[in-house]
């Protein structure tokens, strides 16, 4: 597939790198596509991705990954231009400087304020629930982790089950958009037990399932 990434960091060039690997069309979308910090990232992908800008990216693509820092992502999603019918996976979390809350929840999630700001596109929420250092390598002890996917669109959502295999994640999906409510405290659950409980990052979540 064709999947633009709208940031370059360590979720989306760790997401990139795998897609790459696995004979997917990567554009990483940043505001410099020239700059030093993409192209060492772009360097990492075997000549399997590029850089542009935000919306030479996204117009390209099939599949747009929001891989931004939750202040920035309401004008990603602007920047990126009309997103009709592509499919759009928000892997963000609306969180606080501080990691200790989310500013968003309860009634609303980040990923349902996404979807008000491309109301047109088909919203999946993925990739939110753990660290990059899982998303490079999933297997833990002979089993994949759990990646947790929420969305309204059935054709998108078993687009992202796909991309979340091809990382090496084991996919579920927890239901519609409104899942997003309980998937991002989870994300926050995560980064407690990993980065102030002592756990580590290597630390994941798996749904078991009894024959």
């Amino acid at each position: 597939m064709k999947i633009a990434i709208i940031g370059a960091g360590q979720v989306g060039g760790t997401l990139g790198r795998a897609w790459a690997a696995a004979g997917h069309e990567i554009v990483f979308g940043v505001r410099d596509p020239a700059g030093n910090r993409v192209a060492s990232v772009v360097a990492t992908t075997a000549g399997r991705a590029r850089a542009a800008g935000v919306a030479e990216a996204a117009a390209g693509a099939e599949v747009v990954v929001l891989a931004t820092p939750w202040p920035a992502t309401e004008s990603a999603v602007r920047e990126a231009g009309d997103l009709s019918g592509k499919v759009l996976i928000d892997c963000t979390n609306p969180l606080a400087d501080d990691l200790s809350v989310l500013l968003v929840g309860r009634t609303s999630s980040g990923a349902e304020l996404v979807a008000t700001w491309a109301p047109e596109a088909r919203v999946v929420k993925a990739f939110n629930t753990t660290g990059f250092e899982n998303m490079a390598d999933p297997d833990f002890h002979g089993r994949p982790a759990t990646m947790l996917i929420a969305g309204d669109d059935e054709a998108a959502k078993a687009i992202a089950c796909g991309l979340a295999r091809d990382v090496g994640f084991d996919p579920v999906v927890a239901g519609p958009l409104t899942m997003a409510r309980l998937l991002e405290p989870i994300a926050l659950l995560w980064i407690n037990l990993a980065l102030f409980r002592g756990h580590g990052t290597r630390v994941t979540f798996q749904l078991d399932r009894k024959a």
